[in-house]
């Protein structure tokens, strides 16, 4: 593999002090000041125009926005150094604050409209964006006034947006070392990979000193997420919502009851769950439960270890096997290098896909070693790209998908590959191998992301009283993980420091980043077993659901193919499918 394997920007823009860059940004600046003084005289113009006008401005806006943030975050996640980037994204923050007043004064001008429902109708333009100026109406009992939202999205630049920051670079810069010799030293990314080692010893020593290097940083750390959660749980009590649980839920476009159906249904199963690690930890020989070095243990023997070449070929031949369409968005991205491939020196860990919305193409961020989790994880990426190609057929301003519909084609498509390696087994060891590997992935969007949705919900409860210690983080932390894994892991051998390497928890306009994780598997596995029932009925209104998911609820979008997700049954049903597969594990094991 060509470890310097990158992510090609030039479609993007090929350099911030490039004519283009300079050009879009100055373009950008000219555009919201006249947004400013276009929202300042609204309460002239007719309702209608107004909604017309303002459709019109976010749009062209929002276009150019998403692009320039895009090409910044891009060039600062591949490189955590990059100070030209870094003072790029301080200045377009500045101007994206300035956003704050017409969008506040649209709002407030909105929800004084009595007869919304029939100002809509009389216009096709306002027809197409009903669902995003029904969302903006029904928000606006959570505004607070104009001087105030200018103040907190100022602050916000200097308060969770530099702690969010600082995590980042913290995080991405940190080396481990695994030994005494200079040599050893590796970038944290490296460290964590090796939890994936076929040697115990290597797994365990790995662990222990990644656990060691997070003492240089923890406090530091423990200052930025109680900056963040302080910060949002003061603004969600100012604007009037229940709790930050109850503003991630809007955000979601989500209901409470879906939630709770949901998680009430993981609680039921995490017992299988108990018992397909408990297992694995005697496999690997403890008696007390899975020790957490040992939680990506390989188990079984396969050769399947990929280059990057072949993880390439093996994603195209089964994407293809579903549709041509998906296998063709695949290979686009493969051909014109849109994925950023190795772990490196400075580059965020972790993966993710983002898209722009003006050249309509994605970016992918992987840490790839060749390991079949990895090619998963490519898969799982490409899936998110896939989604925003579906959706590139709308308006700006319908393609924000709620997180947990975003997790949905991701985890899709995950699941096609993982089926196809599955299928491709020829002897037991094998197929424990591969059976291992998606019992790991859906014990972490299952258990791991439980254990993530309790410790953040704990966080923002005791920071309603003051500060939380590292010490108490990691108890915290510990705790949510015994709740979650139950009997299934060794309570002696946890990860105390995972909230440190998460960035997840590190937003202050995006709390509880993780149950929708659970809602993309869950979900998706439903989709799944009906993709299975009829494929070519199923295939159209897929796309469909895809690119309906920013103008919708996701309750809706679930009805597109006859699901009730605010039923318990939904969710156990897909949750049935994993226990089956644990089961098998028990059998192959011995069990």
């Amino acid at each position: 593999m060509n470890k310097d394997l990158r992510w090609n920007l030039d479609n993007i823009y090929s350099a911030i002090d490039s004519d283009k860059y300079k050009g879009d940004f100055s373009k950008l600046v000219s555009m919201t000041d006249e947004f400013n003084i276009w929202a300042k005289e609204i309460d002239s113009k007719e309702p209608i125009k107004v909604m017309e006008e303002y459709i019109a401005k976010t749009s062209e806006i929002y276009t150019l926005i998403e692009k320039i943030n895009l090409y910044v975050n891009l060039l600062i996640y591949g490189d955590t150094s990059n100070t030209q980037a870094l003072k790029a994204r301080d200045l377009l923050s500045n101007v994206m604050t300035e956003l704050t007043l017409p969008n506040v004064l649209f709002q407030k001008g909105l929800s004084k409209l009595e007869n919304i429902f029939d100002l809509i109708e009389k216009s096709d333009s306002l027809i197409e964006h009903k669902f995003m100026l029904m969302e903006i109406y029904e928000s606006s009992k959570y505004l607070l006034d104009e001087k105030e939202e200018i103040l907190i999205s100022k602050l916000r630049q200097t308060g969770s947006e530099s702690w969010e920051m600082l995590q980042s670079i913290l995080t991405s810069t940190l080396t481990v070392n695994l030994g005494n010799e200079e040599e050893e030293i590796v970038p944290i990314s490296v460290a964590r990979n090796l939890a994936y080692h076929e040697n115990q010893a290597t797994r365990k020593n790995a662990y222990e000193k990644e656990l060691k290097s997070y003492e240089k940083i923890e406090d530091s750390i423990a200052y930025s997420i109680n900056s963040i959660k302080g910060e949002v749980n003061t603004i969600t009590e100012l604007r009037g919502y229940e709790s930050p649980l109850h503003e991630a839920l809007k955000k979601s476009k989500m209901q409470k009851e879906t939630l709770d159906a949901m998680l009430s249904a993981i609680k039921d199963y995490l017992p299988d769950f108990w018992r397909y690690f408990k297992r694995k930890g005697e496999l690997m020989g403890s008696d007390k439960g899975l020790a957490f070095y040992d939680l990506f243990a390989p188990l079984g023997k396969t050769g399947n270890t990929f280059t990057y070449d072949e993880a390439r070929v093996f994603i195209e031949e089964n994407f293809a096997k579903y549709s041509e369409k998906l296998k063709n968005y695949a290979k686009k991205a493969f051909d014109e290098e849109w994925i950023d491939v190795a772990p490196r020196e400075n580059k965020v860990s972790g993966a993710f896909c983002s898209g722009c919305y003006d050249i309509e193409e994605s970016r992918i961020l992987t840490n790839f070693t060749g390991t079949m989790s990895d090619v998963i994880t490519l898969a799982h990426e490409l899936g998110h790209g896939y989604h925003n190609d579906c959706i590139y057929g709308e308006s700006i301003l319908n393609t924000d998908s709620p997180m947990p519909l975003a997790e949905t084609a991701s985890t899709f498509c995950e699941t096609i590959v993982n089926q196809a390696i599955i299928s491709s087994c020829e002897t037991d060891e094998e197929k424990l191998y591969i059976l291992d590997n998606s019992l790991q992935d859906a014990g972490q969007v299952i258990c791991d992301i439980y254990s993530r949705f309790l410790f953040e919900s704990e966080v923002f409860e005791n920071r309603k009283d003051s500060s939380l210690s590292v010490a108490d983080l990691k108890e915290t932390m510990t705790n949510s993980q015994k709740e979650a894994y139950g009997s299934g892991l060794n309570h002696e051998l946890l990860h105390p420091y995972m909230w440190v390497i998460k960035p997840h928890y590190y937003s202050g306009s995006l709390s509880f980043y993780n149950f929708p994780y659970a809602f993309g598997l869950l979900f998706a596995k439903g989709l799944y077993s009906k993709y299975l029932e009829d494929k070519e009925e199923f295939i159209p209104k897929y796309d469909i659901l895809l690119s309906s998911t920013g103008k919708n609820t996701a309750e809706d979008v679930a009805k597109i193919m006859d699901v009730d997700i605010t039923k318990k049954e939904f969710w156990a049903s897909s949750l049935e499918l994993i226990k089956g597969d644990i089961e098998k594990f028990l059998e192959i094991t011995g069990v």
